[in-house]
């Protein structure tokens, strides 16, 4: 005789219970699939790459602006990949001299550096084109344009990997304000006023400047002042108001001249040993990358604020004269320029990264040429007599 069992006041035959059961657990099972599901989904989407530890050093002192700028590019990469990826940040000189930190990412010595590509010209000066190389109408943020958009990027890779064998990937980030002419005992009227004197600076514009009768010394910052104290030198350009003011070129020079075309297109250079690149996760790799965009505007809008205050200390607490550089001084840089390319132009792989630069900056320049507001003449508008030329 066959019992019925009741579930849930129903009666049911003994055959349909086990159906029953099973129901149940079938509807149970999904109900915690689904709540498994929901669970996974909102939950925040966590990095799973291992913790990872990078030994970077710049080619700047501790108390460069530069360096702070290589840490805003580091906190960008850490904060991105949730504290599983981490930089040392190690100033000039604490592994190797400022000059040789591509050499040592090379070797693994480093794993990574913050530099610019004309502290390694030596090697082939086509490594100046992408950051001090001649001005064809475009400034700093449209060659930068051009490594992402115009080829450049790809022939930076040839340069490194394909001509100079070197185990070293790299990427660019912050456009510079154009450096300028610098710093000298004297105003600086003419190209005359220029020649003989003993000038440093690095790069191309050790070429151009050569070219305009100044001898030339190329020397990282951190050696400009001991040069300058055991008459090396006795001129000398670097960089922008903060990086000369903190190493105290005010205390030496009080005639600053701003504007020139012997580096006025630079940008940063983050270069890592490729085994370990690409030793690391795809999405540690990326943050890299990208880390190095995302400094673009961190780095020049600081530099915007600091650059522009402290040239407004240097002129009314030091008692530093800015001048204008003089346009028959930047006329004749420009006819160095040409000396120079019609000499490197001989170079294949140089002058192919010249007409890529010149293609891109004939059409680039135009627009903006074209098109950009006379900022000079709204300056003017709102703050008469302020500008010193």
């Amino acid at each position: 005789m066959k019992t019925k069992v009741k579930i849930r006041n129903k009666t049911l035959a003994p055959e349909n219970v086990g159906k029953a059961a099973s129901r149940r657990r079938f509807l149970a099972g999904a109900a915690g699939a689904t709540a498994g599901a929901a669970a996974l989904v909102a939950a925040p989407n966590v990095s799973r790459a291992q913790t990872v530890t990078l030994k970077m050093q710049s080619s700047w002192g501790a108390t460069s602006p530069f360096q702070d700028m290589a840490k805003q590019y580091i906190d960008r990469a850490v904060a991105m990949s949730g504290g599983r990826l981490k930089i040392d940040l190690l100033p000039a000189g604490a592994v190797v001299k400022a000059f040789q930190v591509q050499d040592a990412c090379h070797k693994g010595v480093l794993d990574a550096a913050h530099t610019v590509t004309a502290y390694w010209y030596s090697k082939n000066k086509a490594a100046s084109l992408f950051g001090t190389g001649p001005v064809f109408g475009a400034n700093a943020s449209q060659i930068l344009a051009w490594i992402h958009f115009g080829g450049g990027k790809e022939l930076y890779a040839e340069l490194l990997q394909d001509i100079l064998k070197l185990n070293v990937v790299g990427f660019f980030t912050m456009p510079m304000p154009t450096q300028p002419l610098g710093w000298f005992k004297k105003k600086i009227n003419s190209v005359d006023d220029l020649k003989g004197l003993k000038y440093r600076t690095v790069g191309l514009a050790t070429d151009i400047m050569q070219g305009m009768g100044l001898k030339v010394t190329q020397l990282p910052g951190g050696e400009i002042m001991p040069a300058l104290e055991k008459g090396v030198i006795e001129a000398f350009e670097f960089n922008n108001p903060t990086a000369d003011s903190r190493f105290g070129a005010q205390d030496v020079s009080k005639h600053y001249h701003m504007g020139s075309y012997h580096q006025a297109a630079e940008f940063f250079e983050i270069i890592l040993n490729k085994d370990k690149f690409e030793s690391l996760p795809k999405e540690h790799q990326a943050i890299l990358e990208y880390s190095a965009e995302a400094a673009n505007t961190a780095s020049y809008g600081w530099a915007m604020d600091i650059y522009s205050a402290d040239l407004q200390k240097l002129i009314n607490e030091h008692g530093v004269n800015v001048y204008r550089t003089e346009t028959s001084i930047m006329k004749a840089q420009l006819d160095s320029w040409d000396k120079v390319l019609e000499r490197l132009n001989k170079d294949p792989f140089f002058k192919k990264v010249v007409d890529s630069q010149k293609v891109w900056s004939e059409r680039v320049a135009f627009y903006d040429i074209v098109n950009a507001a006379d900022y000079k003449l709204a300056y003017e508008h709102y703050f008469p007599g302020k500008l010193p030329f």
